[in-house]
C-alpha cells in the first residue's frame, strides 16, 4: 500500500512538472515542427519531456543516496511512465500556431 501510494505522488509530481514545463516554463526552447497546413503549424514543445527526466534523475539520485535505489527504483520508473503517458494523452507540449 505505501508503494501505491509512493508512485501515484511521483507520478503527480512527474506530471505536474511536465506540465509546466510544456505550458509556463521553457528553459530549454526545444521545438519540433510536426505539421505546416495551411498558414497553421504545429509543433510539440520538449522542455516539459525534458524537467520530467530531470526530475526523475534527481529522485533516483536521492534514493541511491539513502540506499533505497533497489527497492524504489523500479516503482519511480513506473511513476514516470504513468506521467508520461497521462501528460501525451492529455496533449502536454504539443502547440498550434496560427500564422
Amino acid at each position: 500500500m505505501k508503494s501505491f501510494f509512493a508512485v501515484l505522488l511521483q507520478s503527480l509530481l512527474f506530471l505536474l512538472v511536465f506540465a509546466a514545463g510544456s505550458f509556463a516554463y521553457h528553459p530549454f526552447h526545444l521545438e519540433t515542427t510536426l505539421a505546416a497546413v495551411d498558414g497553421r503549424s504545429r509543433s510539440f514543445v520538449w522542455d516539459g519531456v525534458l524537467l520530467m527526466l530531470l526530475a526523475y534523475g534527481v529522485v533516483l539520485l536521492v534514493e541511491l543516496v539513502w540506499k533505497r535505489l533497489r527497492s524504489s527504483g523500479p516503482w519511480t520508473s513506473l511513476a514516470l511512465l504513468l506521467a508520461a503517458l497521462a501528460g501525451w494523452a492529455m496533449k502536454f507540449g504539443f502547440v498550434t500556431h496560427n500564422w
